[in-house]
């Protein structure tokens, strides 16, 4: 049972026993995942939208990526032949920023066999393992039970109370230059939740795309904490998609009980009531 990573040669090894999920996504271009997994794919993989099987409807108030509905989520992923007893792998083309959310959604459910392929989809090809254009056959329908969540999720007031009262180290999983304010490519106000503090997810990885050893994450995320627990730490960045990479990183270094602010930055503006802060963290 793999319940981080995976490299690609355990995913080889193991591939016939597991569901295996294409998860790439642009942000600029939203149907590119999508065109990039019919061109070739991991061999038998599945593909799940970002934005049509791993996000909720938008209101204009809850974020550019909201929760989806873990009922529909549930069906879903069984639809695709996943059970309880049966390991779920996510891969993107991206350092795993958009796999990691499917992870996260998983542990959301309760549904603790989920890893992502350490090193992405460069890591698989660079082993020599193949690729294909086919498209999998429809599976038989998996049984995924309602089960306890293993994973949390903040909303918008729950994160200003623990800014408040202390109880909440948020962190942003943005650039500099966005957590700072110097540019905004993606919402329509540039800044950071007041007290967030910056760690860009980038820090997560090596420079060959795979994630730094557990125990290199582990002392760069203590240092982060000073001494807080780790249940005490709010991941954010612009929708909720890449602070959950944050999130596996954490989970990957023994820094266990950290959640998500789900809405981020992109909903936490949506209200021109909530204070906004630019510059370099103190």
């Amino acid at each position: 049972m793999w319940t981080t990573l995976i490299t690609a040669e355990e995913l080889a090894r193991a591939i016939d026993d597991c569901v295996v999920v294409d998860c790439r996504h642009d942000l600029f271009d939203t149907d590119a995942g999508r065109r990039a997994y019919l061109q070739s794919h991991i061999p038998g993989a599945f593909f799940l939208h970002m934005d049509e099987d791993l996000s909720g409807p938008k209101t204009g108030r809850n974020g550019r990526h909201p929760l989806p509905d873990r009922d529909a989520l549930r069906a879903r992923l069984a639809a695709l032949g996943l059970s309880d007893a049966r390991q779920l792998i996510a891969y993107d083309a991206s350092g795993g920023q958009m796999a990691a959310r499917l992870w996260w959604l998983a542990r959301w459910l309760g549904h603790e066999r989920v890893a992502v392929l350490d090193g992405d989809l460069s890591a698989w090809t660079a082993a020599g393992y193949p690729l294909s254009s086919q498209l999998p056959a429809p599976p038989a329908p998996g049984r995924l039970s309602e089960r306890a969540p293993l994973a949390s999720a903040f909303d918008a007031e729950s994160v200003a109370a623990g800014l408040r009262d202390g109880t909440a180290l948020v962190v942003d999983a943005r650039a500099p230059e966005r957590y700072e304010g110097k540019t905004e490519p993606i919402d329509p106000v540039a800044g950071h939740i007041p007290g967030a503090v910056n760690r860009f997810n980038r820090e997560n990885l090596r420079p060959d795309g795979r994630f730094k050893p557990a125990p290199v994450l582990r002392a760069e995320f203590e240092t982060l904490l000073r001494g807080r627990p780790p249940s005490q730490v709010v991941h954010q960045c612009g929708s909720g998609v890449a602070a959950c990479h944050s999130l596996l990183a954490m989970e990957h270094a023994g820094l266990h009980g950290a959640s998500l602010y789900a809405g981020s930055w992109s909903e936490w503006i949506a209200d021109p009531q909530r204070p906004i802060a630019t510059g370099p963290q103190p």
